[in-house]
């Protein structure tokens, strides 16, 4: 059937033609684009009424619909997103954990592991005993009238009542907004944390408080993007929330490969490549992104991957967007910022990395904080031209301002109690114990995957996740293909319904071709669970042989 044999003419209706990058100027790409999406691609608009109903060759336009929106006539951008974390597993996952706390006996295991999501506190990481206690005489000041009950029946101390009190004299009451930008007490505690943290000077009004790093990513890339000729360059594999908000926006994702093989390292030779090739195409590539540590990967850069992608940025006029919301989730080595780096990089050769444009994300949510469900983060923006700032106040003020609770948890996060202070051994304490926890678990995975027949895995070096490659027999490449899933899918998908541990397959992030991967996070406590992995693949491996 031709595009258009499919428009149906009903007086006084008129029929236009829509497609994700905007009017039908184009019919035959266009349509090839659209074909993405079942029956729906052509509307009709009532000229007198303004009435919107869907052309199908099923249903003429007489037929009124029941409400205004159905599947085919919302964004379709909306539709092409994809976000592999919380995709069919994760709600497979959740099926059978109400299954099991509804007393069901059926399943073959009795607990549900989500180490698809880096969400610490659900897998019972613990918060920070002086971070809640803050936030608590925030949320309710009245405590603060009574200060021996605090201290002699809830065992707060004296700086937990200090900070709690000086948070409230900028914010006022969490209840209230904030600065667009953030409380500007905050966002000094930020700066202050930033120069301690690399040596060089930070200013205030260069940050933006906002509610964890996913909200500043996603601000920043509706700046960036002025038109579906936008190009990012993602690496791959990838984080699907830049791939998921890159298709909202009707911008181009432009992957570049890590390097496997290199412990996950940036080859800046493939970004090159991947950049010429977008730029011939007619892409306009506008930035890059790096996620430092790796995610999914937990890779840690080196100052030398570092140097090399801002060498290319201030080639090519690309503005980084450094996502570190893993820096203190490092386990070999140190986390080196893009600032620092950048900074260095700006003494030692005047003038040439000047035109840099840096954004740099971090995080309440991951590091030993755990704090996902608080929403708050910031992103710093270096070398930026004035009036885009501007632009980009102005947009975070039409969501008027972050979480003002998140901001306050940021703000005891980047200024932890201080030696001395009557909270600090407490804190350590909880602190070193949540970072030991993770990097023993990180170890006790790693062992397991390199016992594993058809698994390779890089040790692990930060982050919260390992990244594994698995190689599957043909008959369960061929069993997948039965079921229309992608092999990795049906592994992942096997491994849920026999053991419930949720993992994501590597291609929900991208992956080198003809290769298979999964992701699992380390945070789950105890072993018990790596033992149900290692037993259900050596299962999975003989039935498929």
């Amino acid at each position: 059937m031709t595009w258009q044999s499919r428009l149906v003419r009903a007086s006084p209706l008129r029929c236009s033609l829509t497609r994700p990058n905007g009017p039908y100027n184009n019919i035959p790409r266009a349509f090839s684009h659209y074909a993405r999406f079942p029956a729906g691609a052509l509307k009709a608009s009532a000229m007198s009424t303004q009435t919107t109903v869907t052309c199908t060759t099923r249903r003429t336009l007489a037929t009124p619909a029941l409400r205004c929106l159905n599947a085919e006539n919302i964004n379709p951008y909306v539709k092409e997103a994809k976000y592999a974390v919380r995709g069919e597993l994760a709600v497979k996952a959740e099926e059978y954990r109400v299954k099991l706390s509804n007393g069901d006996k059926s399943l073959p295991f009795d607990s549900v592991i989500f180490a698809n999501i880096g969400n610490p506190q659900q897998l019972d990481q613990k918060p920070i005993t002086f971070f809640r206690q803050v936030l608590s005489l925030l949320e309710n000041p009245g405590l603060l009238e009574n200060p021996e009950a605090l201290r002699t029946s809830f065992g707060y101390q004296q700086d937990v009542v200090d900070r709690a009190k000086k948070l409230l004299a900028d914010v006022q009451s969490v209840g209230a907004y904030s600065h667009s930008q953030g409380a500007p007490v905050i966002r000094q505690s930020v700066a202050k944390f930033i120069e301690e943290r690399d040596g060089y000077p930070a200013n205030p009004q260069d940050l933006f408080l906002c509610a964890g790093a996913s909200s500043g990513v996603n601000t920043l890339l509706n700046v960036i993007c002025n038109s579906p000729q936008t190009g990012v360059l993602v690496p791959i594999p990838q984080y699907p929330l830049y791939t998921a908000t890159l298709a909202l926006l009707n911008a181009q994702c432009v992957p570049y490969l890590l390097e496997e093989q290199k412990a996950w390292g940036t080859d800046v030779n493939a970004i090159r490549d991947s950049l010429a090739q977008a730029r011939s195409a007619g892409t306009d590539v506008r930035a890059i992104v790096v996620i430092n540590p790796g995610n999914p990967t937990g890779a840690s850069l080196s100052e030398q991957d570092i140097k090399n992608v801002l060498e290319l940025a201030a080639e090519e006029k690309l503005v980084v967007i450094a996502d570190e919301v893993y820096q203190t989730n490092v386990f070999e080595g140190e986390f080196i910022s893009f600032k620092k780096r950048l900074r260095q990089l700006q003494q030692e050769t005047p003038g040439k990395y000047d035109n840099v444009e840096l954004a740099s994300l971090h995080s309440v949510s991951k590091g030993m904080v755990g704090e996902c469900g608080q929403r708050g983060g910031y992103f710093e923006l270096t070398g930026f031209d004035p009036e885009v700032t501007a632009q980009i106040y102005k947009l975070v003020s039409i969501g008027l301002c972050p979480p003002v609770i998140g901001q306050a948890l940021l703000e005891c996060m980047v200024n932890p109690p201080k030696e001395g202070e009557a909270s600090h051994e407490l804190y350590q304490k909880e602190y070193n114990g949540i970072r030991d926890g993770l990097h023993k678990r990180a170890l006790a995975l790693y062992k397991a995957f390199q016992q594993m027949e058809g698994v390779e895995c890089q040790q692990p070096q930060g982050a919260m996740y390992l990244f594994p490659t698995i190689t599957l027999p043909e008959k369960a490449i061929e069993a997948a293909k039965a079921e229309n899933r992608a092999a990795d899918e049906f592994y992942c998908l096997r491994l849920l319904d026999a053991t419930g541990v949720c993992v994501v397959p590597g291609s929900g992030f991208g992956q080198k071709e003809n290769t298979l991967h999964f992701r699992t996070t380390f945070l789950a406590p105890g072993t018990d669970w790596v033992e149900r992995i290692v037993k259900f693949h050596a299962e999975f491996m003989a039935k498929y042989k």
